[in-house]
Formats: C-alpha cells, structure tokens, sequence
C-alpha cells in the first residue's frame, strides 16, 4: 500500500523543507510512514479536521508545528498549509487557508477525471 505525497504549490515544500532541524526532522519521519501506512498514523501523530481535512501534528524542542493535507483518489496526499502552532486553539485563519487549498485541489482534480 504506497501512498504519494505532493504539495500544494513549491512554495509549501520549499517552506516545509526550511523548518528548523528538529520539525523538519519530524516532518520527514511522519510523512515516510504516511507513504507506507496512510494518511492516518492515529492520534497523537495524525488528526482528521472534517470535511476531508487533516493535521499532521509535530512537537519538537522548538515548538509545535502543524501540517494540514488532504487526500484525493488514487492514493496520493496532498500538503497543504503549514504553521508554528503559538495558542491552544488553531487560529481561524490557518484553518480557512488550509480549507480554501483542500477545495482548490480537489476541485482540479475533479476536473481532470
């Protein structure tokens, strides 16, 4: 069961890729398995948001890091919106980016198929 990770534009990989070592060394290690495993590696690594949208949830000794990503047919996951976690609550705005991306993805996919 391999799955694909993809982006949703250069711009976020380039983000994810420039992360201080310790997410970026997390990140690595959650999506390899997600590429083996699935989008769902369960709590407290994965979390389903509703309406198709997920958070990859990474703790490291510089903070707290959130990934949102969607999946689409075909096994392939799509990465979608990052950020430096800084309150309890995931701001709205984060949440509203990540969503708006999600519609855009799957919407072109759609077209396509």
């Amino acid at each position: 069961m391999i799955w694909t990770i993809s982006y949703y534009s250069e711009s976020i990989q380039k983000e994810i890729l420039a992360l201080p070592a310790g997410f970026l060394a997390s990140y690595l290690r959650y999506s390899d398995r997600m590429e083996v495993y699935g989008p769902d590696l369960g709590m407290p690594h994965t979390r389903a948001m509703r309406e198709g949208l997920f958070e990859l949830r990474i703790k490291a000794a510089e903070g707290i890091l959130r990934v949102f990503y969607c999946t689409i047919v075909g096994r392939k996951i799509v990465m979608l919106h990052q950020f430096i976690k800084k309150t309890d609550k995931t701001p709205s705005r984060e949440l509203n980016i990540a969503r708006r991306r999600m519609k855009e993805v799957k919407d072109a996919h759609t077209q396509r198929t």
